[in-house]
């Protein structure tokens, strides 16, 4: 485990260290900010309150924040505990209230002496046509005026923490920080104007001016490309690595994979041949390839998938596919087993559910180099899975995994090539964010001879019309697959469930009507996918658990209820469970009226575009990173002072940045790489220093 730099340790040390946090505070800060000095300095201010306005109290309007210079006049203690104690303030053009529930006398009598003068702040009321202040936010002497703050940060609060007292302690942090060497060009600096990395801190937390909050501020805009540099510097310094490491030169003479394309029932699209080949120079170089293969829904990444097996294992070496869930590993078995046939090739599955001896017989088949293509799910990186001669790991969906797991992924053989896959078309912000590490190949064609589907949008009250039509369908010899949100129905939300829904179209359609979701077991979710593709159910109600993984080409149409839940890109995901046929597919979007501005703009682009990158732009577009870059997305990284949406711009440089100083000084040992060092310590992203290290 490699040191963490000594410069680091004021920012590092734990919150108890500051002035006024004990282990109570400590708790209620770690709950809202983090344990650490570092962890308060990194988090920005939530809002900001302007104390500047000192207006006379004759200006003052209802509803504003002001700071007053008043006179204090008479006390009115209450008649009883339940009243308000007042007191009067006043200056040259009028006066106001100032009111405290349940205060004690002398505390009062000690801070607003009548004679006194004072300057309060707080919130302006009009009650009665009188003017007031209820509580106000400070009362200090003029003398004391500097320990008013004009512009008040505010910062994420919990139970048990007051804004009071999380702000006294991110000042005390900022006291504890120390100037760190300059991590950052010069020369960008200076174009730039921006200041030094403790300077920028002090402008976040103690504004002069209300711009110094505002994200396009120099301080914030260099705060957030420090967050930005750091994790794009540690994806380079990985994909560098990549790129140096010795690996293994897979050069067949491509045998295999004129068996697959021969014995393919159709032509691969310029896309698929662009993408496989670019796999097969990466596969033919003497370092490690890690390449990311995106492409629209049915764009057919499976197909280059197999030609990159085809090619691999004709050079002697095996080949582990991962999946996120059992039932997609046993579909891409089958599919594979279909597609590499002709070439004479092995393929299996494993996953959890195979135990006792079919399990040992599959380990020791893939151990002894029987078994050339082994499908699977994260049962296949288990220590009891050996593999003769591993040479090439894929990952599909590989949006549910992240930088960290993928370099944990190819460890199981010596140095295999990584290829990640992914059939959700992604956004080149969210590229460089998640992805800085690879090298994207991307599918932009469908195969040829499948048709539009058109897409409709309807009110949820036009559902009869609706059934009425899926019975036309159905009497056509086709399948429907019907999407809702829920599982089970809930009091707190209005929305159908899956199975109330699967009830009444039973009772509509008998027992052609099948049901999946998320909670059933894996083998009854696998059993009712083989019979809906089987054509034993005609209509499939399910929630997004289709979105990957249920593939039935006689499915040409689908409903999805409460359109205006999704979000474009999981919409777009959807829809390309149908259109997998040359027949024509339909695309309901039922929404519940009325519909905000962003939700008819959502469903107006799903009907104007199957374009799945035009979608996901969109997408990016309309729901922001925040949405995109959350907690249901894991694997993708979580920013706390860069607003992807506002510093677009300096993701772009700082991937350009990382990767020249990855390039030009991939051990980090020149003045700027060592200061780089720190940077990545500070952000937590030192898992590219432990890679330089272990070579």
């Amino acid at each position: 485990m490699a040191i963490r730099p000594s410069e680091l340790n004021p920012y590092f040390a734990d919150v108890t260290s500051l002035s006024g946090v004990g282990p109570r505070v400590k708790e209620s800060l770690g709950r809202a900010m983090g344990t650490r000095v570092k962890d308060l300095l990194l988090t920005p201010p939530s809002s900001l309150i302007d104390r500047s306005h000192q207006p006379t109290l004759s200006e003052a309007r209802q509803g504003e924040i002001c700071t007053f210079k008043i006179i204090v006049g008479r006390h009115t203690p209450p008649s009883n505990r339940n009243r308000p104690y007042r007191i009067k303030a006043y200056d040259e053009t009028g006066d106001m209230t100032l009111v405290f529930f349940k205060p004690r006398a002398d505390y009062l009598n000690r801070i607003l002496p009548e004679g006194a003068t004072r300057i309060v702040s707080g919130k302006v009321e009009i009650f009665n046509a009188e003017m007031q202040m209820t509580h106000p936010d400070y009362v200090v002497t003029p003398d004391n005026i500097d320990d008013l703050p004009l512009y008040e940060t505010q910062y994420p609060l919990t139970a048990g923490l007051s804004q009071k007292v999380a702000r006294k302690a991110v000042i005390n942090a900022l006291g504890k920080a120390e100037f760190l060497p300059e991590w950052l060009d010069s020369d960008m600096l200076a174009k730039q104007e921006w200041p030094s990395f403790k300077t920028a801190l002090t402008h976040l937390h103690t504004p002069t001016h209300p711009f110094d909050s505002i994200a396009n501020a120099p301080s914030r805009q260099r705060l957030a490309y420090d967050e930005l540099f750091a994790k794009q510097l540690a994806m380079a310094l990985v994909r560098e690595n990549t790129r140096r490491a010795e690996g293994q030169s897979y050069a067949s003479k491509g045998h295999y994979v004129q068996d697959v394309l021969n014995g393919a029932p159709f032509k691969p699209t310029n896309a698929q041949n662009r993408a496989f080949a670019e796999i097969v120079d990466d596969m033919r170089s003497p370092f490690r390839m890690a390449r990311l293969l995106h492409g629209d829904v049915v764009a057919g990444k499976t197909f280059v998938a197999a030609l990159a097996c085809a090619h691999i294992c004709e050079s002697g070496a095996q080949v582990a596919l991962m999946a996120p869930t059992e039932i997609l590993a046993r579909q891409h078995a089958d599919t594979l087993k279909v597609l590499l046939a002709p070439a004479g090739l092995t393929v299996e599955a494993i996953t959890g559910r195979d135990k006792g001896k079919p399990r040992t017989a599959l380990e020791g088949g893939l151990a002894e180099g029987y078994i050339d293509v082994v499908v699977g799910t994260h049962a296949l990186f288990q220590d009891s899975v050996h593999f003769l001669n591993l040479g090439l790991v894929i990952i599909d969906e590989q949006h549910r995994f992240g930088v960290h797991d993928r370099l944990k992924l190819t460890q199981k053989g010596n140095r295999p090539d990584l290829l990640v896959m992914t059939a959700t078309p992604i956004p080149r912000t969210l590229a460089l964010t998640a992805y800085g590490d690879l090298d994207i190949s991307k599918l932009d064609e469908k195969p040829a001879g499948r048709k539009p589907i058109q897409t409709r949008i309807l009110p949820l009250n036009r559902l009869d019309a609706v059934i009425d039509g899926i019975g036309r369908a159905l009497e056509a010899g086709n399948q429907v697959y019907w999407v809702c949100p829920l599982v089970e129905e809930s009091e707190r939300v209005d929305l159908t469930s899956v199975e109330d829904r699967h009830r009444q179209l039973t009772a509509i359609f008998g027992e052609r009507v099948g049901l999946i979701h998320g909670r059933m077991p894996a083998l009854e979710k696998e059993a009712i996918s083989k019979s809906f593709k089987a054509g034993q159910f005609k209509i499939l109600v399910a929630t997004t658990v289709i979105e990957v993984g249920v593939d039935a080409p006689n499915a040409t149409v689908i409903v999805i209820e409460h359109a205006e839940r999704f979000g474009l890109a999981q919409l777009h995901q959807l829809r390309g469970r149908v259109g997998r046929s040359d027949k024509t597919s339909s695309c309901l979007l039922l929404y519940k009226g009325p519909l905000s501005v962003n939700g008819k703009s959502r469903l107006e682009i799903m009907r104007s575009s199957e374009d799945g990158f035009l979608i996901a732009e969109k997408d990016w577009e309309l729901r922001g990173s925040g949405d995109l870059l959350g907690a249901q997305q894991s694997g993708l990284p979580n920013y706390k002072l860069a607003d992807l949406d506002k510093h677009k711009p300096l993701l772009e440089t700082a991937v350009q940045d990382a990767r020249l100083l990855a390039h030009i000084d991939p051990a980090l040992e020149s003045p700027r790489g060592r200061a780089a060092r720190i940077l990545l310590y500070l952000f937590e992203q030192d898992f590219g220093i432990e890679l330089m290290k272990a070579g």
